[in-house]
């Protein structure tokens, strides 16, 4: 019995697809549905698989930001409009002037 069903549901069942979907449509469907199945399987182990607690650690304590953005804002800590400058000039500029900031 699988979930309470007997073998005379199971077969009453059976019929009523075969009626509703016709005898061609089914095998397809099973197949669809084994793919789906085995396909989520796969994508659930590679998640599970690529999760490093110490990087699920520091991105929780950055809040969710990425790098670029935690700069954007110390740029604007500090009074630098980031727009439209490359990353490596700004981080430059944000560690002299907070460099600075220190010092006094």
């Amino acid at each position: 019995m699988i979930g309470g069903l007997g073998p005379l549901e199971m077969f009453v069942l059976v019929g009523i697809f075969f009626v509703l979907f016709g005898a061609e449509r089914l095998p397809k469907m099973a197949n669809a549905i084994g793919r789906s199945k085995g396909e989520f399987q796969k994508g659930l182990a590679d998640t599970t698989r690529a999760v490093d607690p110490s990087k699920a650690i520091e991105d929780m304590e950055a809040g969710g930001r990425t790098a670029e953005q935690r700069l954007f804002e110390r740029a604007k800590a500090v009074g630098i409009d980031p727009a439209g400058m490359e990353v490596t000039a700004l981080e430059k500029k944000v560690k002299a002037l907070e460099a600075l900031e220190s010092e006094e």
